[in-house]
């Protein structure tokens, strides 16, 4: 089954490829530049021309006069230029706030000007980083994803080991580089709430997100183009002089504006931006986030083009009375599989090294993932491979192993990549597990009740799983009904699916935080 799989999509695979490379040649160009830049912009914002003198100091004094040891070196004096940085930052706005100071033009005239200028900028920096994705995947790995080859199937073994080791490799040295002799990276939350975004160091950490998704990595490719957002907001908010909450907003804005632009999901950038980064929903607010939203998606199609990302397949007889009972049922078991994945993906991100031990600990986790992707080749990339295979598999018995195993793979094989110091996201990988476990519970499902189709299974489990994974509801429903072009009415079956997964997730999430915390007490009393 497997075996005749591969081979039905094979011929429309290579077509694809080969239009791919005939008509984009200049796409694939840029990414391969833009790849040796990555290297070279490590090098240049990491040197540091006091860097030899830091080391030999034997007292160092932080911003609160605080002395540092000779043995905090370089990390000493890097936490106290973040936090001097960050705190001038706020004295800023403070003082702004204090005075009533406001932008020249007025707010809401600055606002505007914001959305749109940012929104352009950072739709056209989502549509470059995705074909940055593709030219990547196309040295490493030799093929282009898309809806039909949507992982590297067709890639020899030895390949897929060497891409995804190497690329860890390398990625490894340039992140122990920006961790340990640079400025840090704030994550896209700190950066709402004020913390600097340097903007180097921000753009060689986006790049480097992309590349190790291109060769081969396990982990979301969705956090690159949030975080540049997030930059290009902060930047102009100082530049045009937001005060402090009109600037954490516009960061959360700008921020979403990246999610949308590089997936085409206006809506699912809107929610993102009220549901988990502010966390206010207000007219203004929401008014200003899809307007952002839809104006990155716009420019970043234009950069990148436009294309269903998953195929779904048959949609006749949506709307069943057994496929409300199927969203009871899955929404129970995928918000549970959420909340623990939503555990198991902090704990790995609180767990990352944070010296050498990315050195080797990430080349490992890549050369597992390419043991891995010998037998599981769907494992591979940010989910996409896995989520779409679940929505094209057949209804057969015979399937159920393969996404038992697809869903196991991923899941390990993602917070492994998390844990050895990877950055990204997990909406990807999110998707993929809920796509994988709606499709195993759809097929035992349709033992019973021979309506719908597998693919309308897998789609809720998507959705159900991200929506407790995330907490945001909103946000996974619209992200995976843009991303599969779903039809409308598949609204009210899904959103029952995901408002049970939530409340699950929720009434979950207190006791696993209490084992996680207890946990903690033993170790820290032993």
């Amino acid at each position: 089954m497997w075996t005749n799989y591969m081979l039905s999509k094979k011929k429309c695979a290579e077509i694809l490829y080969l239009k791919f490379v005939s008509l984009n040649s200049w796409r694939l160009l840029s990414g391969v530049v833009i790849l040796h830049t990555v290297v070279m912009m490590a090098f240049w914002c990491c040197r540091s021309p006091r860097s030899g003198r830091n080391k030999r100091m034997l007292r160092q004094v932080d911003n609160w006069g605080n002395e540092l040891n000779e043995g905090d070196g370089v990390q000493g004096v890097r936490q106290m230029r973040e936090s001097q940085e960050s705190q001038k930052i706020r004295e800023s706005q403070e003082s702004q706030n204090s005075q009533g100071t406001q932008p020249k033009i007025g707010r809401i005239p600055a606002l505007i000007a914001a959305v749109a200028i940012v929104g352009v900028a950072i739709g056209a920096a989502a549509g470059l980083l995705t074909l940055m994705l593709y030219g990547v995947e196309h040295l490493a790995l030799g093929y282009v994803e898309n809806s039909q080859e949507s992982g590297p199937f067709n890639v020899p073994a030895i390949r897929r080991l060497i891409s995804v080791t190497a690329g860890a490799t390398i990625a490894a040295v340039i992140w122990w580089m920006l961790r340990t002799r640079s400025v840090k990276v704030p994550s896209v939350k700190k950066a709402v709430n004020g913390d600097i975004m340097p903007i180097w160091q921000t753009v060689v950490h986006v790049l480097l997100q992309i590349f190790i998704v291109g060769t081969g990595m396990s982990i979301g490719r969705e956090v690159a183009p949030r975080e540049l957002g997030a930059m290009f907001g902060q930047r102009f908010a100082r530049w045009v002089r937001l005060d402090a909450k009109d600037t954490r907003m516009l960061v959360a804005i700008t921020a979403a504006a990246g999610l949308a632009g590089v997936y085409n999901a206006p809506l699912a950038g809107t929610f993102f931006a009220v549901e988990i980064l502010l966390a206010d929903i207000t007219l203004e607010t929401v008014t200003l986030a899809f307007a952002c939203s839809a104006l990155a998606s716009w420019v970043a199609s234009l950069v990148k083009g436009t294309h269903t990302f998953y195929l779904i397949g048959e949609t006749d007889g949506l709307f069943t009375s057994d496929y409300m009972a199927f969203a009871l049922v899955a929404g129970m078991i995928l918000g549970a599989a959420g909340a623990l994945f939503r555990r198991g993906s902090q704990w790995a991100e609180k767990s990352k090294p944070s010296g050498v031990g990315i050195l080797w600990m990430l080349p490992l986790a890549g050369l597992l993932t390419g043991v891995v992707a010998i037998w599981v080749p769907q494992v591979m990339g940010n989910g996409r491979a896995t989520a779409q295979l679940s929505f094209s598999s057949d209804v057969d018995l015979a399937v159920l192993p393969i996404l038992l195993v697809s869903f196991l793979a991923k899941a390990m094989v993602t917070l492994l990549t998390i844990r050895s110091g990877a950055s990204g996201g997990v909406l990807q990988p999110g998707i993929a597990l809920g796509a994988s476990g709606g499709a195993l519970l759809g097929v035992l499902w349709m033992q019973v009740f021979h309506t719908n189709s597998i693919g309308m299974y897998a789609l809720l489990g998507a959705c159900a799983l991200l929506a407790a994974s995330q907490q945001a509801p909103l946000m996974a429903i619209c992200l995976v009904m843009e991303l599969a072009d779903a039809p409308i009415n598949l609204f009210v079956p899904i959103g029952f699916a995901v408002a049970v997964s939530a409340f699950v997730a929720s009434r979950l999430g207190g006791p696993l935080a209490a084992v996680h915390l207890s946990k903690s007490a033993k170790k820290e009393a032993n």
